[in-house]
């Protein structure tokens, strides 16, 4: 039988969204989500340790924490992108601030994109995405077909 190389994953009209930022870009972050709060409301929200907790205190949003960043949180988000239970990332990155856990951040950023996961990395961004028409139904999209995809470099290894 011959298999796609591409399958068809549905985004549901409820988003799954993580919510991560730097330490110097979290007061953004909580801004933004205040400032988007009734749409964020209808959608399950997660996020890096602080940041989560400090979206939570400061907006009264239910924000699931996993980790801090520099503590495993970004490798937690990524991992729930892979198991199909991420599907929007509002990621406030410092681009001029070093980060210690860099590595754990480009594979999050790798993974969105291997996912095919929206991703916004600032607020210009995150304001296109959170208004689109797409946050209010279903959105249909092609990823590799991961199993075909090691079927087929098992049989060639």
């Amino acid at each position: 039988m011959n298999e796609p190389d591409f399958i068809t994953l549905t985004i549901g009209k409820q988003k799954n969204i993580a919510l991560i930022a730097h330490d110097s870009k979290k007061h953004e972050l909580i801004s933004w989500c205040e400032e988007h709060k009734e749409e964020l409301k209808k959608h399950f929200l997660c996020g890096t340790g602080t940041t989560a907790r400090m979206i939570t205190d400061q907006t009264g949003l239910p924000v699931k924490g996993y980790n801090s960043g520099p503590l495993g949180g970004d490798q937690q988000i990524g991992g729930k992108i892979v198991e199909g239970k991420i599907d929007f990332v509002v990621f406030f990155s410092d681009p001029l601030a070093a980060q210690p856990h860099d590595p754990d951040v480009k594979a999050l950023l790798r993974i969105a994109q291997v996912y095919d996961i929206p991703i916004a990395n600032n607020r210009a961004t995150a304001d296109f995405m959170i208004t689109s028409s797409f946050m209010n139904e279903s959105y249909d999209h092609k990823i590799i077909n991961f199993k075909k995809n090691i079927k087929d470099r098992a049989n060639t290894l």
